[in-house]
């Protein structure tokens, strides 16, 4: 079995980070995003992976290189535009041959695996086997109903009028008969290919489509707030770890890791936590919940559930919180009386009034 990693689309949501970086790179417990995901792929034993990503940018392909660091080998497929998710499938025509394989949204954080799903779909050997999670708004997923006995009987892309709760989540398992149903398509309302329309193709055809409910931890990255949410679950299995050093007269919690290179001085760290590698935490306090990338400085400030990313700096701020900080930002002087929370791209410099 193949993986097929979709690492299209644009991120409007999450600008301004994603101006300069994709949002699949964005670091959650100071790794990207699809580091996580490759992460899960090779848990499930597969090592080959299709990673579809936008024609004419090298951004991922430069953080991730062939795949041989994250135990897998990557074939970069590039799309010219974002034309859905059933496109994105066809364009990977060739390197899926006639072979199963696991679709997984580049976008999608699944830290508990997919370990119980795989072997469902090797039992089961339905035609394809989606997974679902009950939501509480299902308007902006894919929507499936289901029969008695998990099949799926209808699928809607984003309907205004949901008849279920029953959400897709960003992974499923395929079998080549999915390229007939998308080849059997046309695009969809938003001018795109949609994957839902290709699944409900087969359904009405009568192939068998199954679904079961996951039950790990799930979460679509579509904007800051999602990016805070995953950060702070990944951050509460964090292990202690000091290979940086730490002066006597900081003090650290239970569960922050202080990687190479990096400094704590006169400071104050609540665990979770993570301090990147090469940064220097000075006269600050980390509450609980925060990640420092690599080569950051923090001086005299007070910050606690926000992600900076490499080589910010944070002087003289106090109660920043739950804040998602670029590349190279500066974030300088300023005491708000409730705390102030700011989103900004790289190279920003921000000035906090008192």
């Amino acid at each position: 079995m193949k993986a097929l990693v979709l690492s299209g689309g644009s991120g409007t949501r999450l600008r301004p980070v994603s101006h300069s970086l994709p949002k699949q790179l964005v670091p959650l417990a100071n790794q990207p995003l699809l580091a996580h995901v490759l992460r899960g792929v090779r848990d499930l034993g597969i090592t080959e992976v299709g990673m579809v990503v936008p024609a004419g940018t090298a951004q991922i392909e430069k953080t991730l290189g062939d795949g041989s660091r994250h135990g897998v080998t990557i074939t970069y497929l590039p799309q010219d535009a974002p034309r859905g998710l059933a496109h994105a499938v066809a364009i990977a025509r060739v390197y899926l041959d006639d072979e199963d394989f696991l679709l997984h949204l580049g976008d999608n954080l699944l830290p508990d695996g997919l370990g119980d799903p795989a072997a469902e779909f090797r039992r089961r050997r339905a035609a394809a086997h989606l997974l679902v999670q009950k939501v509480t708004d299902p308007r902006p997923y894919g929507v499936v109903e289901l029969d008695r006995i998990g099949r799926v009987t209808r699928l809607v892309e984003k309907p205004r009028r949901p008849r279920s709760d029953l959400a897709l989540v960003g992974a499923c398992f395929l079998t080549p008969v999915v390229h007939q149903a998308i080849e059997a398509i046309r695009p969809g309302p938003r001018g795109e290919l949609e994957l839902t329309d290709a699944v409900q193709w087969l359904v009405d055809q009568g192939v068998v489509v199954h679904a079961s409910e996951y039950a790990g931890y799930w979460r679509d990255i579509a904007d800051s707030d999602d990016v805070l949410a995953a950060n702070r679950h990944l951050l509460a299995g964090v292990e202690p770890v000091r290979d940086g050093d730490v002066d006597p007269f900081s003090v650290l919690g239970p569960r922050v890791r202080v990687e190479h290179g990096a400094r704590v001085v006169r400071s104050r760290v609540d665990g979770p936590a993570i301090i990147g590698a090469g940064s220097v935490i000075d006269g600050s306090h980390l509450g609980p919940y925060t990640s420092i990338g690599p080569g950051c400085v923090v001086r005299d400030s007070d910050v606690s559930g926000t992600v900076v990313l490499d080589e910010a700096r944070i002087c003289g701020v106090r109660r920043l919180v739950d804040s998602l900080v670029g590349r190279a930002v500066t974030i300088e002087r300023g005491d708000p009386r409730r705390g102030c929370r700011v989103v900004c791209g790289d190279d920003a410099r921000v000035e906090i009034p008192g």
